[in-house]
């Protein structure tokens, strides 16, 4: 008797680990009724996103204007050394002081009202440049006295591509990025830009 329970179990075991009942009922001598044994294993786990925040060079302590045109030339080009972005910054404060609707001497105006002298970020002056401003605008639908047209502008205007590279190089002193700044502003007068580069570059940080 104690035989038969111990096959009759042996016989329910191997028919719920996936054993058909014929083959139960052969190896073990004993009828057997089939369970239906159904596991239910919910839904599946559902996936977690992981957000992962990227680093990149910050400047606490500047306005708007300047955190924006940073914010932006590190996602629109490969500049990722902090001594060419301060350069570039530091040269845009002395042409305009990230003032984007601003001409020469001073008046702020419209695109369009700013008749002679340079306008905006980087005090585009010649007629080709000044006018390459304005066309880009109306090609990309954006205003040319704003800041952010103007940014776009002057990542994609070709005498900043021209001298992108070496800006996108790595662990050049300030005094030798500026050589390429001049090469892409043209400047007649240096002033205090370098210094402001300077200024910049402590200000910046990576977080």
């Amino acid at each position: 008797m104690q035989f038969k329970k111990i096959g009759a179990v042996a016989a329910v075991s191997l028919a719920v680990f996936g054993v058909s009942s014929t083959h139960a009922e052969m190896m073990t001598g004993l009828p057997i009724a089939v369970l239906d044994v159904k596991i239910d294993k919910g839904p599946p786990p559902k996936a977690i996103p992981i957000e992962v925040e990227e680093r990149s060079w910050k400047c606490p302590g500047c306005n708007p204007n300047e955190q924006y045109v940073l914010k932006e030339l590190q996602e629109k080009t490969n500049i990722s050394d902090k001594n060419a972005l301060a350069t570039i910054l530091g040269n845009i404060k002395s042409e305009s002081n990230f003032t984007a609707n601003i001409c020469e001497g001073g008046a702020r105006v419209s695109y369009k009202n700013c008749l002679r002298g340079g306008y905006g970020l980087i005090q585009w002056t010649s007629t080709g440049r000044y006018n390459g401003l304005g066309k880009f605008a109306k090609r990309y639908g954006c205003d040319p006295s704003t800041i952010a047209c103007q940014t776009r502008y002057m990542i994609n205007e070709p005498q900043f591509q021209k001298i992108l590279p070496e800006f996108e190089g790595h662990g050049q002193p300030i005094h030798q990025y500026m050589v390429g700044a001049y090469y892409w502003l043209g400047w007649g007068i240096k002033g205090y830009r370098e210094q402001y580069a300077h200024n910049y570059a402590k200000k910046l940080v990576w977080s």
